[in-house]
């Protein structure tokens, strides 16, 4: 049987060189891999900004559009989405699992959800409903322009969240690498539990400080009560970019669901 094609949705604000490292440690073992650059996500050097910022939606046809041409070249597909990425990639999944094409008489399809520490809700609601609103007078640590691109209000702090596990100066020279992001992605609500079209595993970062650890243990809960089945859980001591600070037991994840696949 051969190997699954490892399909990798990026998170917000990250462009698919911010993975450049984790793909090509993933394809020395013999798999084909990418990291998606989705429409929401701009440009590092603002251009685009002067556009109308892309929904939710036009991300999860842009990954659909990704996986139908992989399946049907005979691809069986893992989707791996982080972050903000599995909101989109959980709603790009409708007719796409490979028992559904079987259905349709078509080859290939997606195998598994491989959820990186990411946000993710039951249909009906959106991304921003994750977190806790913010507390009374707190400023918000995200601030869209005329155009609905997203800017962060405090690029050192959010650095540091994103960044928790590595130091400081090179918490800030990864951040540097992010580009805009749409703010109405973030309130487009999700109309596909595409975590009940096939199994899920998930890479639990125990010290996140953006998704925090009591988030990833409600999305599990939830993905096993709505499903009835067992999330295949994997832990790992890293904050909010595990390709980044833990590389290697990334890669290590990767290959374990690309076996159970």
């Amino acid at each position: 049987m051969s190997k699954p094609y490892i399909l990798l949705v990026t998170g917000s604000f990250a462009m698919a060189s911010f993975y450049d490292d984790l793909v090509a440690r993933v394809k020395a073992h013999g798999y084909d891999m990418k990291a998606l650059h989705l429409p929401t996500v701009g440009l590092a050097s603002g251009e685009g900004r002067d556009t109308p910022a892309p929904t939710m939606y036009d991300d999860a046809a842009f990954i659909a559009k990704e996986i139908e041409t992989l399946a049907d070249a005979g691809r069986e597909v893992v989707l791996l989405p982080h972050s903000y990425g599995g909101i989109p990639a959980t709603e790009s999944m409708k007719g796409l699992s490979v028992q559904e094409r079987q259905k349709q008489g078509k080859k290939g399809g997606v195998v598994r959800l491989a959820y990186m520490t990411v946000l993710l809700i039951n249909p009906g609601r959106s991304a921003a409903e994750v977190f806790p609103p913010p507390r009374e007078g707190e400023t918000p640590f995200m601030q869209p322009d005329e155009k609905g691109w997203l800017h962060f209000n405090d690029p050192e702090e959010q650095a540091y969240k994103c960044f928790s596990d590595i130091p400081k100066e090179d918490a800030l020279r990864w951040h540097r690498r992010f580009a805009l992001h749409s703010a109405v992605s973030f309130v487009n609500p999700l109309t596909h539990a595409g975590y009940k079209d096939v199994p899920v595993s998930y890479l639990f970062c125990e010290e996140d400080l953006v998704i925090s650890p009591e988030i990833q243990k409600r999305e599990i809960e939830m993905i096993e009560t709505e499903t009835g089945s067992k999330v295949d859980v994997t832990s790992v001591k890293a904050g909010h970019c595990p390709n980044v600070s833990v590389p290697e037991k990334v890669v290590d994840w990767i290959l374990h669901v690309a076996r159970k696949s």
